[in-house]
């Protein structure tokens, strides 16, 4: 496996005469959980769109699992797993139809489905609510669900966006200790979060800020770097002062 799950250099990406993002350098490495981080219209969903492959970047290079972004997108889609911000199954159909429908939305040989199935209740702890309207299940229960839905076709790479807004404290604990439990299985998680204390869970993070990257390293680095004077000061206080810079 390369060790380098995603590489990009000097990406941008305009939308007429505006840059949403704007020549950003950075990789992710295999195994690791990479956090994105950055206020509203920062570039952060515009960003995880371009290494989707749902849109093409304006300029710049980048390769996603070793595809390149602006020639293999559809390869990229089907390598990898994507779990959006906004809840994205059929509220009107069980758990169990969900999963048959993504089952067969990522090409997952028919005669593994019974025993993926079977994992997904296993790891998201849903087997009681299988057969019950998904619309019915509580916030977390259902961004729990999508999450498995994402990991059916097992992929390498996972992108969370935002993946336990709205989601109380409690199951929040468990969706992070679920997302350990994969990185040791050798699954790449990119992620995007506001919580700070999420943001302290991952290996390394970037912090963007219209468009630009302003801090990159391990949490803890970027707080000493940011704020060298502030001893107590935490991932949060820094973000607070990057954001505040504006651009660098």
């Amino acid at each position: 496996m390369n060790s380098e799950a995603v590489a990009v250099r000097d990406l941008v990406k305009r939308f007429g005469t505006f840059t949403a993002v704007d020549h950003i350098t950075f990789s992710v490495r295999s195994g690791e959980i990479f956090g994105f981080l950055g206020p509203n219209g920062a570039g952060k969903s515009t960003t995880i769109r371009m290494l989707c492959g749902i849109i093409i970047p304006t300029s710049g290079s980048g390769h996603v699992l070793g595809f390149d972004l602006f020639t293999e997108s559809e390869r990229i889609k089907q390598s990898i797993g994507y779990m959006s911000q906004k809840f994205s199954l059929y509220l009107d159909l069980t758990p169990k139809e969900n999963i048959r429908f993504y089952l067969g939305i990522y090409r997952v040989p028919p005669d593994s489905w019974d025993a993926r199935m079977e994992w997904v209740f296993k790891a998201t702890r849903l087997e009681s609510v299988r057969d019950r309207p998904t619309g019915e299940l509580p916030p977390g229960w259902r961004q729990r669900l999508a999450l498995g839905c994402a990991l059916l076709h097992r992929p390498r790479l996972l992108f969370l966006d935002e993946p336990t807004s709205g989601v109380d404290p409690l199951t929040r604990r468990h969706f992070w200790a679920f997302i350990r439990e994969l990185t040791r299985e050798g699954v790449t998680v990119f992620v995007t979060t506001h919580y700070m204390d999420e943001a302290q869970h991952c290996d390394r993070i970037v912090m963007i800020n219209a468009g630009q990257i302003v801090a990159m390293g391990q949490p803890a680095e970027i707080v000493r770097k940011t704020l060298p004077d502030r001893p107590r000061a935490d991932l949060g206080d820094a973000f607070v002062a990057l954001m505040r810079k504006g651009r660098p």
